[in-house]
C-alpha cells in the first residue's frame, strides 16, 4: 500500500501544521486511500514530535485534528481499529508515541476503545515496550504507563495475559519508583504509582472471581504486588510514602478505591503488617479521619471500604501498640458515624452499623468500664479473607467522577438559595415597575425574597453578629510623688503676673535669681511667679553671677583677722578729725 506523499517540504512549524490540514482534508473514497492518509498523518506526526515538539499538548492537538476531521466522524470503527492494530506491528519509536497519544486521548473520551485493545491483546504488547524502551525514551515511556493504566481499570484482563506478569517486571516498577524518589511532584513518578495499584486491583479481582465460582477451571493467580513487597518491603518503602500521599491529595474516587484495596492487602496479610513506618501510619489515620468526616450521605460505598481499612490498621500496624495515637478522635468518629445525637437525620444504613462496630470492638479502642472481656480482633482466616476481599475488588466507580464533599454541598446549597432570592426580587421588580426608587425597592425586596426563601426552605436566616461594644477608656490613677520617702503635695500653678517699672530687684537669692523687694506688693507678687529660670512673662531678669567657692581653713583664718582689724580700723578716729566729746 502506496503512502500518500507530502508535495511540499516541512522546513517549520507553520509549514508543518499547513501539510497536516492538507493531508486531514484529502477525499478518501476507497479504504486504501482512507490507509494512505492515515499513514501519511502517522509519519508527519512523528516527525513533528521529533523536529519541533517538545510538549505532549502539541502532539495531543495533532491526535483531536484527526478525531474532528471528516475522515473519523465517517470511518470511526475503521479508524480506531487501524491504530489499534499500527500499536501491535510498530516498532519504531517516533510512531508508537503518536499512536499511544492518539489511542490514549481517543480512550478518555470514549472507553469502548480501551475495551477493543484489551480484547486485541495489547497489554502484553504494552507489557514488553514498557520493559524495553525506559532506557531510550522516557517520553514514550510514560506515555505507554498511562496507556496501561487508563486500559487496566476500564476492563477486566483476561487470566491468560494477567498471568504473563512476571516478579521481575513489578520489581522494575519499584526500582523505578525509588530512582526518582527525591521528586514527588514529577508525573512520571505517579504515573509508575498507577500502574502497580491497577495491578493489585486486577488480581484482587481475578481471586475474587475465583472465589465466587471456585468450579471454573482457571488456575490460581499470585499477586505479585504483594509478594514482591512482602519479600522486598524495606527496600521500597518510598512507594508506601507516596501512595499515602497520593490518597491525602486524591478527589477521584475511583483512584481512592483502588489505593484503599491495596492498604487492605498489605494490612491483612502478615508479612506487610510493618510494611510502612509509624510517622506514615499516623498520616493515614488521620487522612482516613478527616476523609470520612467530610463524605456526603450518599457515599456509602467509599465510605464502606475507609472503615474496612480502618479496623486492620488499628488492629495489626504498629498504631495497636501504645501510646495510642488519636484515641478519642477514633472515639468521636465512631460515635458520629453511629448517629449518636442527630435526630433530625436518617439512621445509618446496616452495613455502616456493622463496620463501625467491627472498628470499636478493636481491644484498645474499648472502654474497660463498658466491656468487661474485650476480644481483640484477629487475622482473617482464608475464607474470612477471601469472602472480604472479593466485596471488596467488586467496588467499582466510573474513573473521572470526583468525589462531593459535605461542605462543598452546603456552600452549594446556599448558593441555589442566593440565586432563587435573586431571580424572586427580578421576577416582582418586573411585575411593578411604578414602584419608589429603584435602590430601595431592589433593597427591600430582596430582603423579603430571602426571608421567604429561608422560610420555603425551613432554614432560619442567619442573624448578624452583635456590634461590639467599645469599652470606654479609663484614666491612670495619679501617683503620689515623693521626696525621700516624704509625700510631696502638689502645689497649686501661679499665674504669672506683669512685672511694672517700679519693681525693685533685691540682690542675694541662693538660686541666683533677682527677688523683688518686698517694699511694694506688686514687685512682691511679681517676686513670686518668677520661674526658676528667672524668666518672667514680659521681663528677662538679669541672671547673677554664681557665688565663689567658700576658703580653705587656713586662708580662712587669716581672712577672719584681716576683717577683724579692718573692723577695728573703722572704729578708730582718724587723725586731724575733732574728738568727741
Amino acid at each position: 500500500m502506496a503512502g500518500l506523499e507530502v508535495t511540499e517540504p516541512v522546513e517549520n512549524e507553520q509549514q508543518f501544521w499547513h501539510a497536516l490540514n492538507g493531508i486531514l482534508s484529502a477525499p478518501c473514497p476507497t479504504p486504501e486511500s482512507l490507509d494512505d492518509v492515515l499513514r501519511s498523518w502517522l509519519e508527519l506526526v512523528a516527525t513533528g514530535r521529533d523536529r519541533y515538539f517538545d510538549d505532549e499538548d502539541d502532539i495531543a492537538t495533532c491526535s483531536q485534528q484527526l478525531r474532528l476531521s471528516s475522515i473519523f466522524r465517517q470511518n470511526a470503527d475503521y479508524v480506531r481499529t487501524q491504530i489499534i492494530y499500527s500499536l501491535l506491528q510498530e516498532d519504531e519509536y517516533g510512531p508508537l508515541h503518536v499512536i499511544s497519544n492518539f489511542l490514549l486521548l481517543d480512550g478518555r473520551a470514549e472507553e469502548d476503545t480501551f475495551r477493543r485493545m484489551v480484547n486485541e491483546g495489547c497489554f502484553l504488547r504494552l507489557l514488553e515496550l514498557i520493559k524495553s524502551c525506559g532506557d531510550h525514551d522516557r517520553r514514550l515511556h510514560r506515555l505507554l504507563l498511562e496507556l496501561m493504566y487508563e486500559m487496566s481499570r476500564i476492563e477486566k484482563l483476561p487470566h491468560q495475559d494477567l498471568a504473563q506478569v512476571e516478579d521481575e517486571f513489578v520489581i522494575y516498577l519499584f526500582q523505578l519508583i525509588e530512582a526518582f524518589s527525591d521528586d514527588v511532584d514529577d508525573p512520571y513518578h505517579y504515573a509508575v504509582i498507577r500502574v502497580l495499584l491497577v495491578m493489585n486491583e486486577q488480581y484482587m479481582v481475578a481471586s475474587a472471581s475465583g472465589a465466587v465460582n471456585p468450579t471454573a477451571s482457571v488456575s490460581h493467580i499470585t499477586n505479585r504486588v504483594v509478594k514482591v513487597l512482602s519479600l522486598h518491603g524495606p527496600s521500597f518503602r518510598t512507594f508506601g510514602e507516596n501512595i499515602i500521599l497520593l490518597l491525602n491529595r486524591a478527589t477521584e474516587t475511583s483512584l481512592q478505591l483502588i489505593i484503599l484495596k491495596l492498604l487492605y492487602l498489605l494490612f491483612t496479610t502478615k508479612a506487610t503488617y510493618e510494611y510502612f513506618y509509624t510517622n506514615d501510619l499516623r498520616v493515614l489515620l488521620d487522612v482516613i479521619i478527616r476523609n470520612l468526616l467530610d463524605l456526603p450521605v450518599e457515599m456509602n460505598t467509599l465510605r464502606h471500604t475507609y472503615l474496612r481499612v480502618l479496623a486492620p490498621l488499628l488492629s495489626h500496624t504498629q498504631l495497636s501498640q501504645p501510646p495510642h495515637y488519636k484515641r478519642d478522635q477514633i472515639l468521636s468518629l465512631l460515635e458520629i458515624l453511629r448517629g449518636s445525637g442527630n435526630a433530625h437525620f436518617l439512621p445509618p444504613e446496616p452495613t455502616t452499623l456493622r463496620l463501625v462496630e467491627r472498628v470499636a470492638n478493636i481491644s484498645w479502642l474499648m472502654d474497660d468500664e463498658g466491656f468487661l472481656s474485650p476480644v481483640p480482633m484477629k487475622s482473617l482466616t482464608q475464607a474470612q479473607n477471601g469472602s472480604t476481599v472479593s466485596v471488596i475488588a467488586n467496588v467499582h466507580e466510573k474513573p473521572g467522577i470526583e468525589t462531593p464533599s459535605r461542605k462543598s454541598n452546603l456552600a452549594r446549597e446556599f448558593r441555589y438559595e442566593q440565586e432563587d432570592a435573586e431571580d424572586a426580587v427580578r421576577s416582582i421588580i418586573a411585575a411593578n415597575p411604578a414602584s419608589d426608587t429603584p435602590e430601595t425597592t431592589a433593597s427591600n425586596l430582596l430582603v423579603s425574597s430571602t426571608t421567604e426563601g429561608h422560610k420555603t426552605t425551613g432554614r432560619r436566616k442567619p442573624s448578624p453578629p452583635p456590634a461590639r461594644r467599645l469599652r470606654a477608656q479609663k484614666s491612670l490613677p495619679i501617683v503620689p510623688k515623693h521626696r525621700h520617702g516624704v509625700p510631696v503635695s502638689s502645689q497649686p500653678p501661679h499665674t504669672p503676673t506683669r512685672m511694672t517699672e517700679d519693681t525693685k530687684f533685691a540682690q542675694g537669692d541662693k538660686y541666683g535669681v533677682a527677688v523683688a523687694s518686698s517694699s511694694s506688693p506688686t514687685a512682691a507678687s511679681a517676686a513670686e511667679a518668677v520661674p526658676g529660670d528667672g524668666k518672667v512673662s514680659g521681663l528677662v531678669a538679669k541672671k547673677q553671677p554664681p557665688k565663689l567657692p567658700p576658703p580653705r581653713r587656713g586662708k580662712l583664718r587669716a581672712v577672719n583677722s584681716l576683717s577683724t582689724l579692718h573692723s577695728v580700723t573703722e572704729s578708730l578716729p582718724q587723725t586731724g578729725s575733732t574728738p568727741v566729746t
